[in-house]
């Protein structure tokens, strides 16, 4: 359900947006986002490509506003695969204190409006002071009942569905051992290895700066997922650009195989 009236969560919609048109019944449960083009963004501008993740950060808050409002339940937004670590070491480093930094300065706010912080990834390999502020934010919101915020962060699907994999054989091991029986792997069991488990999957994958794939992202969980590609940078992605992905979304058929 929406948290106020779809004209205020969408106030000032441009020309050919109409707000009023998004059924509150059918906006997703579980929004995923690719969130790319920081780099471009700073390019076009002559400025770093860490301005660039930095100018991303409000694009971050617009989104998660906008899919609390509109009544989604799940938003996971990628932050930094585990690809990403092969980026020069200061942009890897830059990026390491802006997520302490901005993951410190919002949790508050983020409390207030009732979301729920949580990390999918192996935070392991974080510097300690990244790890923290992701562990902290999970600590002081962990009791909300409000929009869940997976953070992937040092996160790969292909590192996932090993996990996963390697957590169904132990099970197998321990319940062979224990009844003296090996139990029939299941789609169910499987998924209890994975980061997302207990979460449902995607419904709708975004991804701006008009690329057309899904980098290691949630291989498993988007087998069924309708996607939205968009040109829009993500910087320069905001609750309108949102909008549009919602209303894009409801106006597909979704059949799951069936004719």
């Amino acid at each position: 359900m929406f948290a106020k009236p779809v004209t205020e969560i969408y106030p000032n919609p441009p020309a050919g947006l109409d707000p009023l048109e998004l059924d509150e019944a059918r906006v997703p449960a579980h929004v995923a986002v690719i969130m790319d083009g920081n780099g471009r963004w700073a390019k076009k501008r002559a400025l770093n490509r860490l301005r660039g993740h930095k100018a991303g950060i409000e694009a971050v808050r617009e989104t998660i506003r906008a899919a609390s409002d509109s009544g989604v339940r799940y938003l996971t937004i990628y932050s930094f695969s585990t690809e990403n670590w092969r980026r020069p070491n200061d942009e890897v480093e830059g990026l390491m204190q802006l997520f302490a930094k901005t993951m410190l300065a919002e949790v508050d706010g983020l409390h207030e409006e009732h979301v729920r912080v949580k990390t999918i990834g192996d935070l392991s390999r974080l510097p300690a002071d990244t790890r923290e502020a992701f562990e902290q934010a999970w600590e002081k919101t962990k009791g909300n009942t409000g929009m869940t915020l997976l953070v992937a962060v040092n996160y790969g699907s292909r590192e996932e569905i090993l996990h996963a994999a390697k957590a169904l054989m132990a099970y197998a091991v321990s319940e062979a051992e224990r009844t003296g029986e090996v139990p029939e792997p299941t789609s169910e069991l499987f998924e209890r290895g994975l980061y997302t488990a207990g979460v449902p999957d995607p419904e709708l994958l975004i991804r701006t700066s008009g690329e057309l794939r899904v980098s290691n992202f949630l291989l498993w969980q988007l087998a069924y997922t309708e996607f939205y590609c968009t040109d829009v940078l993500w910087p320069d992605f905001d609750r309108y650009e949102f909008l549009r992905a919602l209303l894009a979304y409801q106006g597909r058929e979704r059949r799951f195989g069936a004719v």
